[in-house]
C-alpha cells in the first residue's frame, strides 16, 4: 500500500515538472545549421512552436540585433508565406570585400498566405546571414509572434548571465569561435574534395606511368625474344651448309 502511494505521488510530482517545463520551453528559438562561427556566414532557422489550442499563429516578426548588424539577410521562401524585409541606415558604415554598406535589415516578417501555424505544430523559417560579428559570443533577436484572434506575443526579454530564464525570452544565437576560413563547414568539405581529386590525379600519373614502364618492357623483350629466334636460325641454317661442303 505505501509502495502504491509513493509510486501514484512520484507520477504525480513527474506529470507536474513536465507540465510546468513544458510551456516554459515552447518560444521562438533560433538554431544554426551547423554551427554559427565568429566572422563567418551561416543558417538560421527561428522555430515557431504554436501555443494556442485555440488560435493559429499567423504572423511572426524578427528584429535583428543593431549593436551588431548584418550586412548580408537573405531568408528563404516558406511556401504559404509572404516575406518582408525591412533595412534601417546605418550610423557607422560596414566595409565588406572592400565594399561600404550604409544599411543593413532590421527587421524581417512572415505573414501567412494560405497557411498558418495550426494548433499542436510548428513551424521554421530558415534565413541566411553574414557577417557574423567577431566581437560578441551571442547575437539577441526580439520576435513578435500574432494569432489569428489577434494576440501578440513578444519574445524580446533578453536573458541574464546566471539568472532564470524569463517568462518570454528572446532568441538567443551563440555564436562558436572563428574558424580560419570564415566559412565554416563548407569550406572543410570543399577543401577536404580537392584533396581527394589531388590524391586520385596523383595515383591516375603513377598507375599510367607504371603501365607504360610495363608495356615498354613487354616490347623490349619480344623484340630480343624474335632476334634470339633470328640468330638461332641463322646458326642452324649456316651449320646444315657447313656440313654438306664437308660432304661433298
Amino acid at each position: 500500500m505505501k509502495l502504491s502511494r509513493i509510486a501514484l505521488a512520484g507520477g504525480v510530482a513527474a506529470s507536474t515538472v513536465l507540465l510546468i517545463a513544458g510551456p516554459a520551453a515552447a518560444h521562438v528559438s533560433v538554431q544554426p545549421v551547423g554551427e554559427a562561427a565568429k566572422g563567418g556566414y551561416a543558417t538560421l532557422n527561428f522555430k515557431v512552436p504554436n501555443e494556442r489550442d485555440q488560435a493559429s499563429t499567423v504572423k511572426l516578426e524578427v528584429n535583428f540585433p543593431a549593436d551588431h548588424p548584418l550586412s548580408s539577410v537573405t531568408p528563404q521562401a516558406v511556401p504559404g508565406w509572404k516575406i518582408e524585409i525591412d533595412k534601417s541606415k546605418l550610423d557607422k558604415p560596414l566595409e565588406v570585400h572592400g565594399k561600404k554598406i550604409t544599411e543593413a535589415v532590421s527587421k524581417v516578417t512572415w505573414t501567412a498566405d494560405g497557411s498558418e501555424i495550426a494548433p499542436g505544430y510548428f513551424q521554421q523559417f530558415p534565413v541566411s546571414v553574414g557577417a557574423l560579428p567577431e566581437d560578441a559570443d551571442q547575437l539577441v533577436f526580439k520576435a513578435i509572434q500574432t494569432y489569428d484572434n489577434k494576440e501578440v506575443v513578444r519574445w524580446i526579454e533578453e536573458p541574464t548571465a546566471g539568472g532564470d530564464e524569463p517568462d518570454s525570452p528572446a532568441p538567443v544565437l551563440k555564436l562558436a569561435a572563428a574558424s580560419d576560413d570564415h566559412h565554416g563547414g563548407a569550406a572543410d568539405d570543399a577543401k577536404e574534395a580537392d584533396d581527394h581529386k589531388a590524391a586520385d590525379a596523383e595515383a591516375s600519373s603513377k598507375e599510367t606511368s607504371t603501365a607504360a614502364s610495363s608495356s615498354s618492357s613487354d616490347t623490349t623483350a619480344r623484340t630480343l625474344g624474335i632476334i634470339g629466334i633470328v640468330i638461332g636460325i641463322g646458326g642452324i641454317a649456316f651449320g646444315v651448309l657447313a656440313g654438306r661442303r664437308r660432304s661433298a
